[in-house]
Parts: structure tokens; C-alpha cells; sequence
């Protein structure tokens, strides 16, 4: 585990805006530039020392990122993701280009291919394929668009996760999820998560749709929804939260610590990603670990070996497995 120092010294600031910034300190004034500095040592940190930089250059590849640039720094999900890509492209000898949603992407028919991060709609997908057809997906299913892709495993997780307060005798269980839309707008479906969650709780007839909360997947919307179910069960609170990621989760924390609510003895919390900021929170947040950095080499690795046989491109599916990190916001 890299420590603030760590990250402090690589993003060049003090240790507690390091602190604060990892935790989302809504009263530090700091600019975006110093907080995506700050965010980008603490996941490079926590990636494996192993790259190494090729000394010839066999073309350019398109880094597509389904967030604006500010937005990546609220989900580090999507911003370890790139960073995965980027490190094994470079390893591997190629140049990179990177496009965020609110950039133009018309050079993207210029490049040998692109590895495209986040959630699109089907026009979306349908005009990524004419630009280039050489593409590959993470973080979403895009095999019926005949389109390659690498995935995480959320079925497993979330069994358990539930298994793991069923075991501590933690059995009221609730959720913070969220609801997503595509750049153009189109809603997505449900949160696998959440499916996942609620089937598996039905099944033990301990399923409570009063304690599941849905909005977005940001730091206030997680300390929004965490206020709204204090104030709605102010005497039937839950004993344990599913978090659907760990951006929620640190408002959730900042929303139990302003009303009291001791974690873990009051309510235990799980959250999911694990990204770096995971292991400074207050207290240290158990979460699901999602290996970010495997899914962009998979990404990478995948579209280099589709360039090597353009010809036929065979559309295929990588799913990566997850493992549970048990830390201070569970007993």
C-alpha cells in the first residue's frame, strides 16, 4: 500500500490535501488539475512497477473514456481502468491518443484502433464501428453489437458480500445504487449489482425494499442518499449497507460521521471497486476488489491480437474475476 506520503511527494503537495482530496473534502478549494494530479500517484502507485516503456513505435491507439475528464476524478473506477490500458499500449510499443465524451472524435478513423472504456448507447456504438472498426469495450457487454469487450464478475461478489454480514449476524441489509445514462442521454438498465443483490436476498426471504436507495454514482450522491435513509428509519435503521461503489460510499461515510452513526458498530459497510482511495477513508472501507489494472491489459492485449488477424475479427467476451477486501467499515 503506497502511503500519503507516497502519493504527497509524486503529486507534489502536502499530505493533508493528499488526505482530503482522497476523501472528498468538500471544503478544500482545490483545482481540478491538482486533485486529477493527486488521483492519477495514488492509482499509479498501486499498480504493479513491471512496465516497461518500448523503444520503437508500432502505430496509434485510440483511448476512448465514456466521462468527461472532470467527471473520471468523482469514479476512479474508469480513471484505473485508462490508466491500465495506457500502461500495457505503452509497454507493448504503441502511441496513445486519448478522447474524452465531450471531445471530438472524428481522428478516430486515423488510429489503428480504440479501446473504448464505459457504457454507450446503441447510436453511440453503431457510429464508433463506422469510424473504426477496430474496437474493444470495458465495462460493458457488447457482444450483440458484434463487438469484443472484457467485463468484471458481479454475481459472485455480491453473494459475498451478503454472506459475509450474514456470517457477522448482520441480516438487515441494505443498498446504495445507482442509475446511469449514456452521453446522448439513453437510460441503462438496472445496476447488475442491485439485480443480483435482490434476487439473492429474495431467495432467503430477506429481501427489504425500504432500505434500497438509488441515485448516482458520486461521492454527494452517496452522502445524499445515506441523509434521506437516516431521516426515513430513524428507528428501523439497517445494521449492514451494500454500497455499489466506493465514490458512494465515501459520501455515505461523511453522512454517518456528521449524524453520529458509528461504523462499524452501528452499521457495518461494504463497498465494491476498491480503488485507491478505498485503504484512507475514515474508517478504511471493505470493498469488493475489481482488478482494474487486469481488465485494461486484457483491453489492450485483446484489440492488439484483433489488429493481428483485421481480416476476421472473431467478437469475444473476457469476464475477470473479483476478491473481497475486509477492512474497518465491517466488523
Amino acid at each position: 500500500m503506497a502511503t500519503l506520503k507516497d502519493i504527497a511527494q509524486l503529486a507534489k503537495v502536502s499530505n493533508a490535501t493528499v488526505s482530503r482530496v482522497l476523501n472528498y473534502d468538500q471544503t478544500l478549494s482545490v483545482g481540478d488539475d491538482t486533485r486529477k494530479r493527486i488521483f492519477e500517484a495514488a492509482e499509479s502507485l498501486n499498480y504493479s512497477k513491471s512496465t516497461k516503456k518500448a523503444t520503437t513505435t508500432k502505430g496509434k491507439i485510440a483511448i476512448v473514456e465514456w466521462y468527461t475528464e472532470k467527471e473520471e476524478l468523482e469514479d476512479l473506477y474508469y480513471l484505473s481502468i485508462r490508466i491500465g490500458v495506457e500502461r500495457k499500449l505503452i509497454e507493448l510499443g504503441y502511441e496513445i491518443t486519448r478522447f474524452f465524451q465531450n471531445d471530438q472524435f472524428d481522428s478516430l478513423n486515423n488510429v489503428l484502433g480504440a479501446v473504448v472504456i464505459g457504457k454507450y448507447s446503441p447510436a453511440q456504438i453503431a457510429e464508433l464501428k463506422k469510424m473504426n472498426s477496430n474496437l474493444v469495450f470495458v465495462d460493458m457487454n457488447t457482444l450483440d453489437a458484434g463487438v469484443s469487450c472484457v467485463m468484471t464478475d458481479f454475481k459472485s461478489p455480491v453473494k459475498s458480500v451478503i454472506d459475509c454480514f450474514n456470517e457477522q449476524g448482520l441480516t438487515n441489509i441494505g443498498m446504495l445504487t445507482g442509475q446511469e445514462s449514456t452521453f446522448d442521454g439513453v437510460k441503462l438498465g438496472l445496476d447488475p449489482r442491485f439485480i443480483y443483490f435482490k434476487l439473492y436476498l429474495e431467495n432467503m426471504n430477506n429481501y427489504h425494499p425500504e432500505w434500497i436507495y438509488t441515485g448516482d454514482f458520486t461521492p454527494e450522491s452517496g452522502y445524499q442518499l445515506t441523509l434521506k435513509l437516516l431521516a426515513d428509519h430513524p428507528d428501523d435503521l439497517p445494521n449492514a449497507l451494500f454500497v455499489a461503489n466506493d465514490a458512494m460510499a465515501i459520501g455515505a461515510l461523511r453522512a454517518l460521521n456528521e449524524s453520529n452513526i458509528d461504523v462499524p458498530e452501528q452499521l457495518s459497510i461494504i463497498s465494491f471497486n476498491d480503488t485507491s482511495i478505498a485503504e484512507y477513508t475514515f474508517p478504511a472501507l471493505s470493498s469488493v476488489k475489481v482488478y482494474t489494472e487486469q481488465m485494461g491489459k486484457s483491453a489492450a492485449e485483446l484489440l492488439v491480437n484483433q489488429l493481428a488477424t483485421a481480416d476476421e475479427i472473431i467478437p469475444q467476451i473476457i469476464t475477470i474475476g473479483t476478491t473481497l477486501s475486509l477492512r474497518n467499515s465491517s466488523k
